[in-house]
């Protein structure tokens, strides 16, 4: 089973550290949830994991490779990325769009019907096909992020790591990429994911890890991870886990102190 891990990551930015040593090894066949205040590291972890930064300490390894020293087309065939803020660069339509997913898995001669079939594929899953001949620019914020979710389907990853995924979307597409994570990881799939929503983190998750000051504060089942005392220390809030007769929710109560 496929293995990321990164182990003594350090990373400063602008005289600050931003990760503090981090330590953790993801498993594939589950979702991570990796959650923290604002400025925790949690966006520059994920960008380590990915091989887009490479840490000034420390390394991030795919089944003991550093992920920094491989192929990118080689990479790419394997993880695929949604960042947090995506830039789409051209009015193209949606159904290229998704295409692009293919691109590491094209010869020189382009694509061709497996090529199509998983680019229709993931249009479906993430709920995009109405919108294949559509110029990109002219969707909503919503529906361009689920464009971009079926690209980075579209290349049939073994691991998806994704930026705040459910931001801008409403909460019935929020509930629907959730789904989908889960489905992606019952499948075989490695899935990490940034999320603020704690409560979201909770239902999602097999694992939440939680991120302040650069460091992993707790590390474990969203229950146990997502404890009062954890957030009192992350976040600065007074807040518990109320196990409803449906899911549990987090109850924010009030600022700490």
């Amino acid at each position: 089973m496929s293995v990321l891990s990164c182990q003594d990551v350090r990373v400063t930015l602008g005289g600050r550290g931003v990760l503090a040593g981090i330590d953790l090894t993801f498993a594939a066949g589950q979702v991570t949830a990796i959650v923290g205040p604002n400025g925790a590291g949690k966006s520059t972890l994920l960008a380590c994991l990915a091989g887009l930064r490479t840490p000034d300490s420390g390394a991030a390894h795919l089944d003991g490779q550093p992920v920094t020293a491989m192929p990118p087309r080689a990479l790419a065939q394997r993880l695929a990325v949604l960042p947090q803020t995506p830039e789409i660069a051209w009015a193209v339509d949606a159904r290229t769009l998704v295409g692009l997913g293919r691109i590491p898995f094209l010869g020189a001669r382009g694509g061709g019907t497996a090529d199509a079939a998983a680019v229709a594929q993931a249009m479906e899953l993430a709920g995009v096909s109405d919108f294949a001949g559509r110029v990109v620019t002219s969707l909503s914020g919503g529906e361009r992020a689920r464009v971009l979710i079926a690209r980075a389907l579209a290349g049939e990853p073994e691991w998806l790591l994704a930026d705040e995924p459910l931001s801008g979307l409403d909460p019935a597409h929020q509930l629907d990429v959730a789904g989908l994570f889960r489905v992606m990881a019952l499948a075989g799939a490695g899935v990490v994911v940034t999320l603020h929503d704690l409560t979201m983190a909770l239902r999602l998750a097999d694992r939440v890890v939680v991120l302040a000051a650069g460091a992993v504060l707790a590390d474990g089942a969203p229950v146990d991870a997502l404890r009062p005392d954890v957030l009192r220390a992350a976040y600065g809030i007074e807040a518990r886990v109320l196990a409803g007769a449906q899911r549990p929710i987090i109850d924010v109560v009030r600022r700490a102190g």
